[in-house]
C-alpha cells in the first residue's frame, strides 16, 4: 500500500493574503492554491517565493467554485501558471481547458471531476475516459450519501497505474480522507471545509495520525446518523495515540445498519462505538453479546473476533458511574424523559440500582415497549411537581445549535434533588442552568460519555486509557466546535 501525500487547501480574499496562506502550511506535501477564491487571481503571484509544490486551481462556480469571470480569464490565468512553472494545474474534464492537456502532453495536470449530487451510475466509464486522456493525475470527487460509495472509489483506486486522487465528500465520504491510501489516493485534501466534509490539516495529523497509518493499522469508528457532530473520534484517537497504539477512529455515517456492516467488512474494521439510531439494530446482527445488551436489547458496542461480531453495552455503566458519585440512589424516584435508546439504557441502570422508574415520553405509545421490560410506570409529559428526586433528560432536546432549548416548558418546578441531562454538547446545556438555579444538584452528559467510552476502550484493547486523556480531548474538541 502506497502512502499517501497530503495536500492543504488554502482560500483567500485577496492574493496578498492568500500567499500568506500558502506560506504558513506547515506539514503538507504540496499546496492547492485556490485561485477562484480571490478577487485579484494573479497566477504569478501565486506562484513566487513558494516554499512548496504547488496545484492551481480556478475552478468556476458550475463546477462548484467560485470563480465568476469569464471563460477566457479562467484559461489565461491557468495557462500562465502551466509557462510559469506550477507543478500541477488543476483542469476540470470536459471543460474549455481541456486542451491544456494536448500542450503539455498531460505532465503538471491534474484532469479533475467533481459531482455534488452523489455517486453517478457511470462512474467507471468517465473514470476510464479521464485516465485515458494521458493527465498526470487524475481526480475524481463523488458525494456520498452511504458508507458504501466510498467503496466504488476503492474500486477505481485498484485497477489503474495512473495516479488518482479520489474523494468522498460529505459525512459519510469522512474514511476516504483519513485513509487515503486504502482506497488508492495519491494524495488527500485538507482544508477549513473548503468541499463539504474536508478535515483540515491540524486535525488530520493531530487527531488521526495522517502520516501513521499503514496497512497493519487496526480501524476503529463510531456509526450513527448524524455522527458529525460526535466527540468520540476526538476522545479515543487521543486514546490510541496516549496508548502509543498502530490504530484510528474514524466518524461513519451510515445511511442504515446494512451500509454500516458492508463498510466494515469491506474495511475490516476492528470495532465501533454504536449511537442513535442503530443500537437496536446492533443488537440483533451481534452473533454475541453480554448479559447487559441481553437485558436491553440495545448495543453501544462491537468488536470483531474472527469472523463473529460481539457486542456489548457499556451505557449502563457509563451512565451509573457518575450518578452514584453524587448520590444514594436506593429507593430513590427516577422519571426519564425520553423513549429512546438512550432512555432504556438508563432506565435499565437505574432499576438495577433499586430506584422507582417512571418514563416521561411525548408520545407514550413509544414507552411502553420499555416499561414492559424494565418494569417503569408511564406518566403524562410534563413530570408532575414533587414526582421525582431524579430527573434524567435523555432526549436530544439542547442540544447544540439548539442550545437555547429545554425538553421541558418555561417555567417548570425544578424541586428533585439531581438532574442528570445526557447531551454533551453543549456541556452546559439550558436545561442543566435552571435546575441548577433552582437549587438542584447537575450531571452533564460529558460524564457518561467519558465512562462509557473508557469502557469500550478497555474492552477492545485491554488497556485502561490514561487518566483524564479522554476528557481533555473531548473539552478540547467541544471547544473547537464552539468557534466553528
Amino acid at each position: 500500500m502506497k502512502t499517501a501525500k497530503l495536500c492543504a487547501t488554502v482560500t483567500a480574499d485577496t492574493m496578498a493574503d492568500l500567499r500568506t496562506q500558502r506560506d504558513q502550511v506547515g506539514d503538507a506535501d504540496l499546496v492547492e492554491l485556490r485561485l477562484d477564491s480571490v478577487r485579484d487571481p494573479s497566477a504569478a503571484a501565486a506562484l513566487a517565493g513558494r516554499k512548496k509544490p504547488v496545484i492551481v486551481t480556478c475552478r468556476p462556480t458550475s463546477e462548484g467554485g467560485m470563480f465568476k469571470g469569464s471563460e477566457e480569464e479562467r484559461r489565461r490565468i491557468l495557462a500562465e501558471a502551466l509557462s510559469l512553472g506550477a507543478e500541477y494545474v488543476d483542469v476540470e474534464w470536459q471543460g474549455s481547458c481541456a486542451d491544456l492537456i494536448a500542450q503539455t502532453g498531460g505532465r503538471r495536470i491534474v484532469l479533475s471531476h467533481h459531482d455534488f449530487q452523489g455517486t453517478p451510475a457511470d462512474l467507471k466509464d468517465k473514470a476510464q475516459a479521464m485516465l485515458s486522456s494521458g493527465a498526470e493525475v487524475v481526480k475524481v470527487a463523488i458525494t456520498a450519501h452511504r458508507l458504501q460509495d466510498c467503496l466504488t472509489l476503492r474500486a477505481l483506486g485498484q485497477q489503474t497505474r495512473v495516479p488518482m486522487a479520489l474523494i468522498a465528500m460529505g459525512d459519510a465520504g469522512a474514511a476516504t480522507r483519513v485513509l487515503a491510501s486504502w482506497f488508492g489516493s495519491c494524495w488527500t485534501y485538507a482544508g477549513d471545509h473548503v468541499a463539504p466534509g474536508q478535515i483540515d490539516v491540524q486535525r488530520l495529523h493531530h487527531e488521526f495520525r495522517f502520516r501513521q497509518i499503514g496497512s497493519h493499522t487496526a480501524i476503529y469508528g463510531v456509526v450513527g446518523k448524524p455522527v458529525g457532530h460526535s466527540v468520540s473520534p476526538s476522545m479515543h484517537n487521543a486514546a490510541l495515540r496516549a496508548a502509543n497504539l498502530d490504530a484510528v477512529y474514524l466518524p461513519l455515517a451510515a445511511t442504515d445498519f446494512d451500509d454500516f456492516m458492508i463498510f466494515a467488512e469491506a474495511i475490516n474494521l476492528a470495532g465501533a462505538s454504536v449511537t442513535a439510531p442503530f443500537k437496536v439494530p446492533a443488537f440483533d446482527r451481534a452473533d454475541e453479546c453480554d448479559p447487559v445488551s441481553r437485558r436491553i436489547q440495545s448495543v453501544n458496542t462491537l468488536r470483531r473476533v474472527g469472523a463473529k461480531w460481539l457486542g456489548c453495552n457499556t451505557d449502563v455503566a457509563g451512565f451509573l458511574s457518575p450518578l452514584e458519585s453524587a448520590m444514594r440512589l436506593t429507593d430513590k424516584r427516577g422519571t426519564v424523559l425520553g423513549a429512546g435508546g438512550a432512555a432504556r439504557s438508563v432506565a435499565v441502570a437505574l432499576a438495577s440500582k433499586g430506584v422507582r422508574v417512571t418514563l416521561c415520553a411525548r408520545r407514550p405509545e413509544q414507552a411502553r415497549p420499555i416499561a414492559a421490560l424494565t418494569g417503569a410506570a408511564i406518566a403524562p409529559w410534563p413530570p408532575a411537581a414533587g414526582s421525582w428526586d431524579v430527573l434524567v433528560n435523555a432526549t436530544p432536546a439542547g442540544t447544540r445549535p439548539h442550545d437555547d432549548q429545554s425538553p421541558l416548558p418555561a417555567g417548570h418546578t425544578f424541586d428533585g434533588e439531581l438532574v442528570y441531562d445526557l447531551v454533551y454538547n453543549p456541556p452546559q446545556t439550558q436545561l442543566l442552568r435552571e435546575a441548577a438555579a433552582a437549587g438542584c444538584r447537575t450531571i452533564g452528559g460529558l460524564d457518561m460519555l467519558v465512562a462509557q467510552a473508557q469502557a469500550q476502550f478497555e474492552w477492545w484493547t485491554e488497556q485502561r486509557p490514561a487518566d483524564r486523556v479522554m476528557r481533555d480531548a473531548a473539552v478540547a474538541r467541544l471547544g473547537l466546535m464552539e468557534q466553528q
